[in-house]
């Protein structure tokens, strides 16, 4: 092809993507490029999709996760492609390259910035979903799963076919494990067991030129980058081999609330010292909101109401005895508990009742949708009193239930696995992980400030120098590739293992093909 005719197919693709908008008045499609699909793979025209379909919008739709980008003026794909087969992919990154279209790479649709299916420039949407074999191994207890499974249907396919093993993932049982794994990955078995990412053994991995790798063929140090820097800053992950964990035959759960008239701040604030030190087997989650109480001594009605969430692998009786030992104030009782399998904890972490079926998990449409925003810290020291105090003032300043804090404890495991063993680096003497946000349903502006006070208002209380973040709670608020400011949110995300990436990714992909606002840049 001629550089003439190049440009003016790129020409037409930028006319094309000027907004959903002008594509949905019937612009002119990139059809050279889906020419080039067609001519390279016989059967890709069967999972091609663009807005002259039917099923482009159901598609597109289905795994967007935060409702803030579902809305007419977001940045729509040109195409959006559902691969069955691995060729199909390397279709699509060959093509792409050779019209110049920005891929973005979708399992689950759950990150807080819609990376993963939204874009500024024009791209194809390879959405994973139909990718989502599980294969079980009992006998050397792993599993190969592809990314576009979900975290519930790992768990059910686990649970076919043992009731002692398990895997430390998640919580939510739809969020996708492609990206899921690739930024880390916590759930309620991390104090035991580590990250999702610290137990993968191998992948199977595309690479920029369309080569199937694994971790032999890709070595070590690209293995080791996208256990936790980001997948799909490097390539497609097609699939990941995880090690399974044992799990007892009883787990114990339970869920109970505070508030400030049954003595929640001091409860919150012994929680910050032991939560950390529990034994392994325990962990002990927070939920904080601002709600409406017919009790409360407020004259707005206000108060604050904190939910503890629990998973102990053993009976109640072993957990009662060791909270009443350890944490008394929390005032646990034996009707807040209930011991379940395994399986049957994981509908409970996604919000349901206990008692749920676990084949709630295998239903992706079965979780609610929110329009959100969110961020994320780390503290290493027990928030003072007074601090906390203030906390409670900055959710009395946002409309009851608008806003959440997560508080979730490390210490256990997670202190024992070097910074650098993977480029998740929150480890040694970080006491718990803060998730804020903020629901946008409604007055929007005024809770984006909000949540940005929040944020400021925790400065003196969690990490500094950098100030951390989770990169799978991605915030474009610190820092973006267009700017030039990756070093910025780089060092948040990665602490030193910042350096390391740029290095891997300027040699597995160094023209810098798999990128998107914070994707790791190379070194040139």
């Amino acid at each position: 092809m001629t550089c003439l005719l190049l440009c003016t197919v790129f020409i037409c693709l930028l006319t094309a993507f000027s907004g959903a908008t002008a594509l949905s008045t019937g612009d002119e499609y990139p059809k050279p490029f889906l020419q080039c699909l067609a001519n390279n793979s016989r059967s890709i025209s069967k999972v091609v999709f663009t807005l002259n379909n039917s099923s482009y919008t159901p598609i597109l739709q289905i795994s967007i996760n935060n409702l803030r980008f579902m809305t007419p003026d977001t940045p729509k794909p040109l195409v959006i492609v559902t691969p069955v087969d691995e060729s199909q992919i390397q279709t699509v990154i060959f093509c792409s390259k050779e019209f110049g279209m920005n891929i973005r790479i979708r399992s689950g649709g759950h990150d807080f910035e819609g990376q993963s299916y939204v874009a500024q420039v024009p791209f194809v949407l390879l959405d994973m979903t139909n990718l989502r074999s599980i294969t079980v191994n009992t006998t050397n207890g792993t599993v190969w799963v592809d990314s576009g499974a979900t975290i519930g249907e790992l768990y059910c396919g686990i649970a076919e076919k043992s009731d002692k093993l398990g895997f430390p993932g998640g919580l939510w049982t739809n969020v996708g494990i492609g990206g899921f794994i690739s930024g880390g990955g916590y759930g309620m078995m991390r104090r035991k067991y580590g990250l999702a990412a610290d137990n993968v053994l191998d992948a199977r991995f595309i690479d920029v030129n369309g080569t199937i790798l694994t971790r032999k063929t890709m070595g070590e140090d690209l293995f080791w980058a996208i256990r936790g820097g980001g997948g799909s800053s490097f390539g497609v992950i097609l699939s990941w081999k995880v090690k399974l964990v044992p799990v007892p035959e009883i787990v114990t759960v339970f869920r109970t609330v505070r508030t400030l008239e049954e003595n929640a701040t001091d409860i919150f604030y012994r929680w910050q010292d032991v939560a950390p030190r529990f034994p392994k087997s325990l962990d002990v989650k927070c939920y904080v909101q601002s709600v409406l109480s017919n009790v409360s001594t407020r004259e707005d009605g206000k108060t604050i109401k904190i939910t503890f969430e629990s998973l102990y692998l053993g009976t109640k009786n072993k957990l009662l005895t060791l909270i009443r030992d350890r944490f008394p104030e929390l005032g646990l009782k034996t009707e807040d508990c209930s011991e379940l399998s395994w399986i049957e904890s994981g509908p409970f972490f996604s919000n349901h009742t206990v008692g749920t079926s676990p084949d709630i998990m295998l239903n992706r449409t079965a979780l609610p949708k929110f329009n959100f925003k969110g961020k994320s810290d780390f503290a290493r020291s027990i928030i003072p009193k007074d601090g906390i105090l203030g906390i409670w003032e900055m959710l009395f300043n946002v409309a009851p239930e608008a806003a959440l804090l997560q508080f979730t404890p490390y210490g256990g495991r997670m202190n024992e696995i070097s910074e650098s063993a993977i480029p998740f680096p929150h480890r040694a003497g970080t006491l718990y992980m803060i998730y804020m946000g903020v629901f946008l349903d409604t007055d929007a502006s005024q809770r984006l400030k909000w949540i940005n006070s929040m944020y400021d208002y925790m400065t003196p209380y969690v990490s500094k120098n950098p100030r951390a973040a989770y990169v799978n709670y991605l915030d474009l608020d610190l820092g973006n590739n267009t700017n030039n400011e990756a070093s910025d949110w780089g060092k948040r995300y990665f602490k030193n293992n910042f350096g390391k990436l740029m290095q891997v990714k300027s040699v597995a992909d160094p023209d810098n093909f798999f990128r998107h606002e914070q994707s790791i840049p190379t070194l040139y």
